[in-house]
């Protein structure tokens, strides 16, 4: 309904009273709060229809009404409350004619539009979005315009609307800029998250066969950083022996739509890589469109696992050994006392040795272990005093695992015998060690001595037993491996020959 203020009865006035909290734009931004060149032309036409000195389009922000276009005022924001924009408002936010204020008794308390001249006449029509008036398109003057042109609030109400379709623009607008730019920060967190984190993200475009990634992605496969790439070629970069394996699991997640998950090596540094990846688009038909995959270098955890598995096996063959020759030693050795305690004290050193053997080649992963680590482990129980009885004169020895468990046992026999009956019972007895390295036929051989001085005369014939047996017996699967023990009056001497 358009209204024209003219001959309203005063006792209508309280229509005009203007609430507390007037309506207001409830997703305008600050941008929206100030001039906007972009208003500027709505508020031209509004003054040029009649030829009014002052032009407001105005929005309205809680208690204020702010100024995006504006002639004959230079104000850009004013209360909204006492102003005529506030009798529009409670005017229902129907367009209002005022052709002059001063002679109704209704508006003798508004002095000014906001900021323009003290105004006599008045003519403006809202703004309405979503059914509620946020702003107005206004025209005014000093002085009373009883002439005011009667089609003069459709044309207001026309540029109100158009006004409106400007603000919904600029929200919607703003509202795709905000969107993008989360989007933006999204991505760019993204990127950084998967390259701190050393991660691969490429994606295929199944309709042209090309494939693109991040910079992560190139560096990986060893590719030309920053440019598609070929389906077919990016296959190539997969190691020639995981190709065919790798391509079939991918054919299978297009065909399933089930997720890809493969683990393969590259071809150009061999590094070990994990693939996951599934189909992200597709067409009308359901057929794949766009293919999204990710890969994690998984080299380290790849080559942990392999090294578990050997050292699995090998311990498996050693436990299988290591019982096979547990019970030569119990046999062995019951054989050669019927004492209960006897046979436990005897059998339980010899438990021991290889105990101390296994324990070091499982500190270093069934690998090597240093001959001078050996002797200490084997010798140091029997010994008086380690430092001062034992001299060693050695080169540096590695010892393989056989080698390692044969050669200990030896060690333990003779350490048993020298602490029992040799230089090892005695403060002042001693033993000395030689091992020597030479090359015979291409190949290391350790020649190694044991000789004993300082301890009781040696009497051969009664210290052969068991221990004498398994002493030149110990080494007997290392081929090529011999130990000869001298019973020397001034104490024992043991030859020991071990191929390396």
């Amino acid at each position: 309904m358009k209204d024209t203020v003219q001959a309203l009865p005063v006792a209508d006035a309280a229509v005009l009273d203007v609430p507390d909290r007037l309506p207001a734009l409830g997703n305008a931004t600050p941008e929206f709060f100030g001039p906007d060149a972009d208003f500027d032309g709505i508020a031209t036409l509004a003054a040029g229809f009649v030829s009014a000195p002052v032009s407001i389009v105005s929005l309205f922000a809680d208690q204020d009404q702010c100024f995006l276009a504006r002639l004959g005022t230079s104000e850009i924001r004013a209360p909204l409350k006492g102003s005529f924009n506030a009798s529009l408002m409670a005017h229902g936010g129907d367009a209002l004619l005022v052709p002059d204020a001063g002679a109704d008794p209704r508006f003798s308390d508004i002095e000014t539009l906001g900021g323009a001249p003290d105004l006599l006449s008045y003519a403006g029509a809202p703004i309405m979005i979503d059914g509620r008036p946020v702003g107005s398109v206004v025209v005014g003057d000093v002085a009373a315009r009883p002439d005011w042109p009667e089609d003069l609030l459709q044309r207001l109400e026309q540029l109100a609307s158009l006004a409106a379709s400007l603000i919904k623009l600029k929200e919607e607008t703003r509202r795709r800029t905000l969107a993008a730019e989360a989007i933006s920060r999204d991505e760019k967190r993204h990127a950084l998250a998967l390259d701190a984190a050393n991660v691969a993200s490429w994606l295929w475009d199944i309709s042209t066969g090309l494939i693109s990634g991040n910079d992560t992605f190139y560096r990986m496969f060893g590719v030309q950083p920053a440019r598609p790439l070929s389906a077919r070629k990016f296959f190539m970069t997969v190691h020639g022996a995981d190709r065919k394996l790798a391509i079939g699991r991918l054919r299978r997640a297009l065909a399933s739509g089930k997720e890809y998950d493969g683990l393969f090596r590259t071809a150009k540094s061999g590094r070990w890589l994990l693939g996951r990846g599934r189909v992200h688009e597709r067409d009308a038909n359901g057929k794949p469109t766009v293919f999204l995959g990710i890969n994690v270098d998984v080299t380290d955890a790849q080559i942990a696992t392999d090294r578990t598995r050997l050292l699995l096996r090998e311990l498996n063959h050693r436990v299988k050994n290591t019982l096979a020759m547990l019970q030569s030693l119990a046999r062995q050795t019951l054989r050669q006392t019927s004492d209960p305690a006897a046979f436990m004290d005897a059998f339980a050193g010899r438990l021991q040795s290889l105990s101390e053997a296994h324990g070091l080649l499982s500190d270093h992963e069934w690998g090597v272990i240093r001959l001078k680590m050996l002797l200490e482990k084997q010798i140091t129980p029997y010994a008086i005093d380690f430092d001062q009885q034992v001299e060693i004169h050695k080169d540096e020895v590695q010892l393989g695992p056989d080698q390692a468990v044969g050669l200990g046992l030896v060690l333990h026999e003779l350490a048993t015998n020298a602490r029992k009956y040799g230089a090892f019972s005695v403060p002042s007895g001693k033993v000395v060690i030689t091992a020597r390295v030479v090359a015979e036929e291409g190949q290391g051989v350790l020649n190694m001595t044991w000789h004993e001085m300082g301890g009781p005369p040696v009497a051969p014939a009664s210290r052969r037993g068991f221990g004498s047996v398994l002493i030149e017996r110990s080494l007997d699967k290392i081929l090529g491996s011999s130990v000869h023990v001298e019973y020397l009056p001034q104490g024992v001497t043991a030859v020991i020959r071990l191929p390396l």
